[in-house]
C-alpha cells in the first residue's frame, strides 16, 4: 500500500507493507518498544474510539476512547493491539477522528457536514479489514491533500446484513472538496460500485431506509 503526502517522506516506508500482529493479539512487543530512533509525526493528531452495542445503556455511554495517536509508530501500535474490524461483534463500530472532534452528529465540528458511504454485503466480510485499513492509511497519510482539511474522521460499522465504512466531512455544502474526496476514496479502494454522499441532517431526518444522496461517484 502506498502513502500519499509529501510532508513526511518517511511515511511511505513506515505505513506500507505488511505489519506484524503484536501485543494482545500475538504476545509480541509493541512498535513503541521495539522501534529505535525518532518517531515519525503525522500531520494531524487522531483518536480511535470504540462503540460497544449495549442496549442497556444510552448511545453515548457505549462510546469510549481506545487511544490517541499522532505518530506512525503509535498508529501501528494501536492498530495491531486491537481486534480487526471483522472480529468485533455485530452492532459495534470503530471510529478514527481528528483530535478535538467527537464521533457524533451533534458535535460542533460535524453537525454541518455529511459522509461518504461504502456498503459491503455480509458476504464481503472478508474484504472489510483491507478496505478499512486502506481508509485509515488515506486519512493519516493525507492522501486527500488539501481536501483532507475538510475530513473529520472515518467509521466502520459491523452489522448483521451489511457492513459499512464511511468518511465524514465538515461541510456538506463544500461540493468540490466532497467530490474530490469521493473520487480519491473510490480510486484507492478500487471500488467498482457507486458510492454515495449524504448530509448528517438528511440522515437524521430520513423517513425511509436511506437518506437523500447529495453526491455520487
Amino acid at each position: 500500500m502506498s502513502v500519499v503526502g509529501e510532508h513526511q517522506p518517511a511515511l511511505e516506508t513506515q505505513l506500507s507493507g505488511p505489519q506484524p500482529l503484536i501485543g494482545e493479539k500475538s504476545g509480541k512487543e509493541s512498535p513503541t518498544e521495539i522501534i529505535e530512533g525518532p518517531k515519525h509525526q503525522l500531520q494531524n493528531e487522531w483518536k480511535l474510539w470504540y462503540y460497544e452495542n449495549n442496549k442497556d445503556r444510552e448511545w453515548e455511554q457505549n462510546l469510549r476512547v481506545v487511544s490517541p495517536f499522532s505518530t506512525v509508530e503509535d498508529f501501528w501500535s494501536v492498530y495491531n493491539h486491537i481486534k480487526s474490524a471483522s472480529e468485533i461483534r455485530n452492532g459495534c463500530s470503530y471510529f478514527v477522528f481528528k483530535e478535538g472532534l467527537k464521533p457524533m452528529w451533534e458535535d460542533e465540528g460535524n453537525r454541518r457536514g455529511g459522509r461518504w458511504l461504502i456498503n459491503l454485503d455480509r458476504k464481503q466480510r472478508h474484504l472489510l479489514d483491507a478496505k478499512w485499513l486502506e481508509v485509515l492509511l488515506c486519512l493519516i497519510g493525507e492522501a486527500f491533500d488539501e481536501d483532507g482539511d475538510d475530513i473529520c474522521g472515518a467509521v466502520v460499522d459491523v452489522r448483521g446484513k451489511t457492513d459499512r465504512i464511511s468518511i465524514w466531512t465538515a461541510d456538506c455544502k463544500n461540493s468540490t472538496r466532497i467530490v474530490n474526496i469521493g473520487r480519491k476514496l473510490k480510486e484507492r479502494l478500487e471500488l467498482r460500485e457507486t458510492i454515495t454522499y449524504e448530509s448528517h441532517q438528511d440522515t437524521q431526518s430520513k423517513s425511509s431506509s436511506s437518506a437523500k444522496h447529495m453526491h455520487t461517484v
